[in-house]
């Protein structure tokens, strides 16, 4: 299952890193008359500008998986900061920071998503990043927690405590290298998260659409009615692409899962 994941992530690696020289054309010239089907020289056709649309798919998994990958470790690292300060020091501070993850566990995180960045003037990937991150750390933040909880008080732990060691070092050099997988897995799946985030933030309008990504591919084509008008392809192509990178990180952390989790492991 995992290589299945891997090879599709490296896949559209691969595609965005070498996006100018599999892109027939440049993403934002108009090359043909508008709306035309696919041929022999666009494979999937045209847009309402006469842009090609293998070459906007080609070019905008590159800031996709860059919006992606940077906002999954941005939630990755929020969500072990705040579950582990939270699990380790417990006390006041924990029934603090457990409150803010409970908050932000019952507000659904796309309409929440939607309003902030309804309210926010400035477009562009990096509010994305933030607000998507800034929003979606409290599911991580609570198995971080948990995690923490049931390894403060085993013994290589206390032992560590006992020679003097400082807090920091505790966290950052006993208890955080055996929760290693469990990070990766929050990892893969802040991605997937984002991924969908960052599609359904951009269909909405409400990111820099002047940008090329596969969400903003979604906005212009609901924008031109692509579906009304037999322009199947040009939802198709950007939508298959979301679906199989997302699948993709959800293969490696199901994979991850398997390996840390002794009961999936037996099965």
């Amino acid at each position: 299952m995992w290589k299945i994941g891997l090879g599709i992530i490296l896949f559209f690696v691969l595609m965005a890193v070498f996006a100018p020289y599999l892109a027939k054309y440049p993403p934002n010239r108009t090359v043909s008359l508008p709306y035309q089907p696919p041929s022999r020289q666009h494979w999937l056709g045209t847009d309402r500008l006469g842009r090609d649309i293998m070459s906007q798919v080609i070019h905008g998994s590159r800031l996709s998986l860059i919006i992606g990958v940077s906002t999954g470790m941005l939630m990755t690292l929020i969500a072990t900061g705040i579950g582990m300060m939270a699990g380790y020091f417990g006390g006041l501070l924990d029934r603090i920071l457990s409150l803010l993850m409970d908050i932000f566990l019952v507000i659904p995180g796309i309409p929440l998503m939607i309003v902030i960045s309804s309210y926010v003037r400035v477009r562009g990937p990096l509010v994305v990043i933030l607000v998507i991150a800034l929003t979606s750390w409290g599911s991580g933040a609570r198995v971080i927690r948990s995690q923490v909880l049931s390894l403060k008080n085993r013994e290589f732990v206390m032992a560590s405590k006992v020679i003097g060691e400082s807090d920091l070092r505790v966290i950052f050099f006993e208890i955080l290298p055996n929760m290693l997988s469990l990070v990766a897995s929050i990892f893969f799946s802040s991605v997937l998260y984002a991924i969908i985030g960052e599609a359904s933030l951009s269909f909405l309008g409400l990111s820099d659409v002047s940008r090329i990504t596969w969400g903003t591919m979604l906005y212009w084509a609901q924008n031109a009615n692509a579906l009304l008008n037999g322009m199947w392809y040009w939802v198709f192509a950007p939508g298959l692409c979301i679906v199989l990178l997302g699948t993709s990180f959800a293969l490696l952390s199901f994979s991850i899962d398997e390996i840390t989790n002794p009961r999936l492991r037996m099965r």
